[in-house]
């Protein structure tokens, strides 16, 4: 992979990019780290900084690697690897190897930054914030009852905003 100029990222439609072709959120490093698959975040600017801001439930397991690291990776793929990514989306990384199931291929970019050598486009962030989800934040009831109390499997997730310090494309 090429380190390249965020300026790469105005080509993309994000929400396409995320919300239909979805990522791989990746924490840890070289000697632990773990991936999931997320369709839920965004790409902007806050803070006078190009930001990240992605959906965690804490009793993934990815989140303890989030928890873990200052750093993570969002990475995305051609549509070839929709398995790929359907396969780190439904397995946990708890109970099996589930990047060697998936077929994809490590890649540490730098230090707690891994991706795989498989993707196309790799944001590297820093953590800049974390909040947790809180019931009586919402505003829409109809969205907390849609999407978590009608829906079995998990607490509210944690968001996280990250700092776009680069990106990556394959060569």
């Amino acid at each position: 992979m090429k380190k390249t100029d965020i300026s790469v990222l105005s080509k993309e439609d994000t929400i396409d990019l995320i919300g239909r072709q979805w990522m791989l959120i990746t924490a840890g490093s070289q000697c632990g780290f773990n991936t999931m698959t997320a369709s839920w975040g965004g790409i902007g600017y806050l803070w006078n900084r190009p930001v990240a801001f992605v959906f965690v439930r804490p009793e993934r397991y990815t989140h303890e690697f989030i928890e873990q690291s200052n750093h993570m990776t969002l990475s995305f793929y051609d549509e070839s690897y929709r398995k790929a990514l359907q396969t780190c989306g439904t397995k946990s990384g708890r109970d099996t190897d589930k990047v060697k199931a998936a077929g994809l291929t490590p890649l540490e970019l730098m230090p707690e930054a891994i991706t795989f050598a498989e993707s196309r486009l790799t944001l590297v962030g820093r953590k800049l914030f974390k909040c947790a989800m809180k019931e009586t934040d919402f505003l829409d009831q109809e969205v907390l009852h849609r999407w978590y109390n009608d829906q079995p499997g998990g607490s509210l997730h944690d968001i996280y905003v990250v700092e776009i310090e680069s990106v990556f494309c394959k060569e």
